[in-house]
């Protein structure tokens, strides 16, 4: 087990006119489940393979348990990557995929093959040994990467996408896994994935990156209930928050006949963005004036819950997405073109600035 600190870490990649990772600063614990998670090109895996030393570092520095590792090759920092596409040695067998580092690194094979044993027992793959990954299913070939990883018991494990080659229902299956398993080992690990609903249940904290910079760390129901700008506001949730851009008329947000009142922080501003979860709507009767009025073009059943869209072509306020996201329990039934009446939950919603998307609070 191990730290790991960030420290104001940039890498820029060759003929690039823009930083990929630009200033990082993490520390991570000692034993910690750190995931970073980002859209596409925002730095979660460059950081990473800094980490293992894959990528070099521009400027700034890594420390491992507090030794800077930042000039160090790979296989001497003890870190063990985990990669999306299993990267298997097809002519091997599952025992000699995973025992092939400590061999490689002078381990007897007697003692190689009670570490492969330990770490198949953990990650039931027993009855596999003998097999070669061409007869292994998606979800048996990642565990044997798993494996690979775990038998080198190293300081820390990186993980870059690991499941995003798996079918939906695997993935859920085999989170829950690497999670359980992550504890179990105590192991410090940092783990990659572009798949927000991932991140939020497998993490003890989450980073959130956009263009090289990080936004926000915290753990998952902080992130969620406390973002710092729009842009966590909005990436984190499934869906994301509705993000209105709304003119400010008597220090009020103007959503049609609806008015917010504004927190004292964001007085005096012409427009404002507007957060507001799926489930932080209420639905109202069609005489309350005091009501945003939408029409339902999409509803998206998912059995226990639905969450329908709504749109208002004549409206003078904007949504990000161009409609209006509210999740509605199984018993409201929600018919294409219905027009909903809906009323904020007070308490639960966020004023961002319209200019620099930083948060206004209360």
């Amino acid at each position: 087990m191990a730290t790991v600190r960030y420290s104001t870490v940039s890498h820029r990649y060759p003929g690039s006119d823009r930083m990929a990772v630009d200033g990082l600063d993490l520390d991570i614990a000692d034993g910690e489940f750190v995931v970073l998670v980002g859209p596409s090109g925002c730095g979660k895996s460059t950081s990473l393979r800094m980490l293992a030393g894959l990528e070099s570092v521009e400027s700034g520095g890594i420390a491992i348990d507090a030794v800077d590792v930042t000039a160090l090759p790979p296989r001497a920092r003890d870190v063990a990557m985990v990669f999306q596409n299993y990267a298997l040695y097809p002519n091997m067998t599952v025992a000699g995929n995973m025992g092939f580092a400590l061999r490689n690194a002078g381990m007897s094979k007697s003692d190689t093959e009670v570490r492969v044993r330990e770490a198949a027992r953990m990650l039931e793959l027993e009855d596999l040994l003998d097999r070669k990954p061409g007869r292994l299913s998606g979800g048996q070939r990642q565990r044997v990467a798993m494996g690979r990883a775990i038998v080198r018991q190293p300081k820390v494990f990186c993980m870059d996408e690991p499941l995003s080659n798996l079918d939906a229902k695997l993935r859920v299956s085999t989170r829950a896994q690497i999670a359980g398993l992550q504890r179990r080992l105590g192991t410090t690990t940092v783990y990659v994935t572009h798949d927000q609903v991932e991140a939020m249940t497998m993490g003890d904290r989450v980073v959130v990156l956009r263009d090289g910079k990080l936004q926000q760390v915290a753990a998952p129901r902080e992130l969620y209930e406390d973002p710092v700008n729009a842009f966590v506001a909005g990436f984190i949730g499934s869906p994301g928050m509705n993000l209105i851009e709304a003119p400010v008329v008597d220090d009020g947000a103007a959503l049609g006949a609806l008015r917010i009142p504004l927190p004292a922080s964001a007085i005096g501003q012409d427009r404002v963005l507007v957060g507001v979860r799926p489930e932080s709507w209420a639905l109202v009767g069609p005489s309350d004036h005091d009501a945003l009025h939408v029409t339902v073009d999409l509803v998206e059943e998912l059995g226990a819950e639905s969450f329908v869209y709504g749109v208002d072509p004549t409206a003078d306020w904007s949504s990000r997405t161009g409609k209006i996201v509210v999740r509605v329990d199984r018993k409201s039934a929600v018919a294409l073109g219905e027009q909903l009446h809906l009323r904020p939950i007070s308490e639960e919603v966020y004023f961002f600035s319209a200019i620099s998307e930083q948060r206004w609070r209360r």
